[in-house]
């Protein structure tokens, strides 16, 4: 085989595999048997799914999740620095009580900010716990989406449906993302998995 042969054969074999490799990170990804698509369109950009994991309380799954950004991010600073659309997609994997998971993502995002950052979103936490007491209970398999649209703001989308007005403040949706992401998230494992972490 001459030299030229094999550059060429070489060179077709490194085309496949960059092929392989593409199609491999283009492949939607399942957890807990709910599949989270490798994009995701909002407000006309195409995000692309950044990781997705469980969220476990003692032994029992409670919900999926499922974080996209127009780039990869493996760092918390990471996702709040891109100033783009962001999304993150939650199916519940069991029934539970709606004013009670307010409670809990208001607790969560106490927990990651300081006291005065917090009192000044107090407003928007009530009006969150709100929208999700409204629903009285989410059933597994019940789907819900907060998204960051730049210039409209946090948009909290329960079963396909938007609820009420948009939340202004880019740092309401910072906190939310404090939950799964902050220093004292909901779950650890469920924190590296958005974060594109291997288990």
């Amino acid at each position: 085989m001459t030299f030229l042969r094999r550059c060429a054969v070489f060179a077709g074999t490194l085309a496949s595999a960059f092929i392989l490799a593409a199609s491999a990170t283009a492949q939607p990804v399942t957890v807990a048997d709910v599949k989270y698509e490798d994009t995701s369109v909002l407000n006309g950009s195409t995000l692309q799914l950044n990781g997705a994991g469980v969220r476990y309380k003692a032994v029992f799954k409670v919900y999926t999740a499922g974080l996209y950004l127009e780039k990869k991010a493996s760092t918390p600073q990471e996702v709040a620095a891109q100033r783009g659309p962001k999304r993150m997609s939650i199916t519940m994997l069991r029934e539970i009580d709606s004013t009670e998971l307010g409670k809990l993502f208001s607790r969560g995002m106490e927990d990651n900010m300081d006291r005065a950052a917090f009192s000044k979103l107090i407003p928007g936490v009530l009006r969150m716990s709100q929208i999700f007491s409204e629903h009285k209970k989410l059933q597994a398999g019940d789907q819900f989406m907060i998204d960051w649209v730049p210039g409209t703001g946090t948009v909290i989308t329960v079963k396909g449906k938007p609820q009420g007005e948009p939340f202004k403040e880019p740092e309401f949706f910072n906190a939310l993302m404090g939950i799964w992401l902050g220093n004292v998230p909901a779950d650890w494992k469920l924190k590296d998995a958005l974060l594109g972490k291997p288990a």
